[in-house]
């Protein structure tokens, strides 16, 4: 069974843009899954530990029969190959991919929680995921556009895109 999937992508080392563009590049290879849409990229400020660089944020989506631990899973191994250290909460990071959305799943385990639990709080979220699904329901929130408002003291900004793409 196919499911539709959302994935928060997010990095501040070592080119994070680069590091982004090549993970969106990595979704569509992974197996029994095909990427269907991706935002553009954002600008957004450090949350939680602020002493650190910007973050380059894209949301995709993906269609994919694997089960939301298989996903994830995969998430994490690409992460690793990108280099991710988990030296401390909200640390500095080479990636970050998270399982936003898993069609409309609602559920809580060990390591696990769809919908993502703090995706309605973050601009650098909402904002790319409504770029590419503008009528997204979050399960047990709502419509995910409601969200935004409260998300405005956040300073998120639409990046231009690189220059290979505005040339071709």
């Amino acid at each position: 069974m196919k499911v539709l999937a959302t994935i928060g992508l997010g990095a501040n080392l070592n080119d994070p843009a680069a590091q982004v563009e090549y993970a969106l590049d990595e979704l569509g290879r992974l197996p029994d899954t095909r990427l269907l849409s991706r935002s553009s990229l954002y600008a957004s400020a450090p949350v939680g530990y602020v002493d650190q660089p910007d973050f380059v944020n894209a949301v995709a989506q993906v269609e994919t029969s694997l089960a939301p631990r298989a996903l994830l899973a995969a998430l994490l191994d690409i992460e690793h190959r990108h280099g991710r250290e988990r030296s401390f909460r909200n640390a500095p990071r080479t990636l970050d991919l998270d399982l936003l959305l898993y069609g409309a799943a609602h559920f809580h385990e060990e390591g696990l929680e769809l919908p993502h639990p703090r995706m309605h709080e973050r601009a650098f979220v909402l904002l790319p995921l409504l770029e590419i699904a503008s009528d997204t329901v979050i399960p047990g929130r709502g419509r995910a556009a409601g969200w935004v408002a409260g998300c405005g003291d956040q300073n998120v900004s639409l990046l231009p895109p690189p220059a290979a793409a505005v040339n071709a």
